[in-house]
């Protein structure tokens, strides 16, 4: 037997076999979300807290846009106006600039991001002042036509 055909190294430890590497499987093309056409529209510096703005959009999500119109005609929360202004902008984008159809589209992300806090002080007993944090959001809804 020669000697390089079973060396084991020194104190015969021998390197493990790699597998063979698993043959990935196919997508059948693309995922049929990353060939629709995305629509995006966004509102910056709206007079509301970011904390406020989202509890509103988490109706949104994943609705169709005359059933999210719906939610936000009857909101009873001031920021439901700017969403629904954000709304029908991004629907008219959607038909203007991809030639989609409004009614045929659903909301597939809304969300609302912090935007930059105006500060103001207020003035109190003895001279003093307190401070008051005026923030405001940005809002951002992206449309896709519905499967």
């Amino acid at each position: 037997m020669a000697a390089d055909e079973h060396d084991d190294g020194p104190e015969g430890t021998r390197e493990p076999e790699k597998p063979a590497p698993r043959a990935r499987p196919r997508r059948a093309a693309a995922t049929p979300m990353a060939r629709r056409p995305v629509v995006r529209a966004r509102a910056r510096y709206v007079r509301t807290s970011a904390r406020k703005a989202r509890m509103v959009c988490v109706h949104l999500r994943g609705r169709p846009v005359d059933e999210a119109r719906a939610i936000l005609a009857f909101s009873p929360r001031g920021v439901g106006r700017d969403w629904s202004k954000l709304l029908e902008s991004a629907v008219a984008n959607a038909e203007a600039n991809h030639e989609l159809v409004g009614d045929e589209l659903i909301v597939r992300e809304a969300y609302a991001d912090e935007g930059p806090t105006i500060k103001r002080f207020r003035p109190r007993a003895m001279g003093r002042a307190t401070p008051i944090e005026k923030r405001t959001s940005h809002l951002t809804i992206t449309l896709t036509p519905a499967p």
